[in-house]
């Protein structure tokens, strides 16, 4: 099966993927990192941590990479706009085009769950390690997801995102996954740990409820919710739930998430 990225890069995807920081999605790494290590971030889409990690091992180098040309462009523009060293390229999580042994670490965050061969990119990953390097990556696992709450609108886009997600050729709970594909790659030291996400102030409720009612209707998962049968009355009830339940002052989401450094 031909793997498709399940988000897509509309403007409501990449509100909460600009939301993201070394610090909100990558905490577990950062105590691993030093001034003048060099890091690449498979997968950065718009850049944010990849910033982040720029200016924390800054002289070393720090290189961004993703598929999308457009995303691509967005990041290295808000590298220029915050005065960041950070590099960004287009690339092939399974082809890096770097020689053996040329960084320190190799990040992923949310990228190994859309990928129809987790293991043979980790392994693609690892061939870019210096001695002594880390794979670190991090991934949702949404049949984890708690929501309250959970009203029979939300429970149809549980259903739904992971028919969505599994036609795309990814794992959605590829949080509980991570630990067993990189063993499978060749990683002989894995610390496998975990961390959520959880969104319950009348902030938070409001952005979070509000990107995914229009994503539900207007990104790629739109599309792929269609493709798989679903109807847009059922995608309008779904996004209509999604807001109720952002009004709601009870209203309480935890996404959980696994995470790996991988060495050896």
């Amino acid at each position: 099966m031909a793997e498709r990225y399940t988000h897509g890069h509309h403007e409501s995807v990449l509100r909460s993927h600009t939301w993201r920081t070394a610090e909100n999605s990558a905490a577990y790494l950062l105590p691993r990192l030093k001034p003048g290590m060099s890091l690449l971030d498979v997968g950065c889409g718009p850049g944010t941590i990849t910033i982040d990690f720029a200016e924390r091992l800054a002289p070393g180098r720090v290189v961004g990479l993703d598929a999308s040309a457009e995303v691509v462009a967005q990041a290295a523009e808000a590298g220029r706009e915050a005065g960041s060293t950070a590099e960004f390229a287009v690339g092939d999580a399974y082809a890096l085009d770097f020689p053996d042994g040329s960084f320190d670490v190799v990040h992923a965050h949310q990228l190994l769950q859309h990928l129809g061969r987790p293991v043979d990119a980790l392994s693609e990953w690892r061939r870019v390690l210096a001695l002594g390097g880390a794979v670190a990556a991090r991934d949702v696992d949404y049949a984890g997801v708690l929501i309250h709450p959970l009203s029979e609108g939300l429970g149809a886009w549980a259903e739904l995102y992971h028919r969505v997600h599994l036609s795309n050729g990814g794992e959605p709970d590829a949080g509980r996954r991570l630990k067993a594909w990189a063993h499978e790659a060749g990683f002989t030291q894995v610390v496998a740990t975990g961390s959520v996400w959880v969104f319950s102030s009348d902030a938070d409720r409001a952005w979070w409820g509000g990107l995914w009612a229009d994503r539900t209707l207007q990104s790629s998962f739109a599309d792929g919710a269609l493709a798989v049968g679903s109807t847009q009355a059922e995608l309008e009830a779904i996004s209509a739930a999604w807001r109720a339940w952002a009004a709601d002052p009870d209203g309480w989401l935890l996404m959980p998430h696994g995470e790996i450094v991988a060495t050896g």
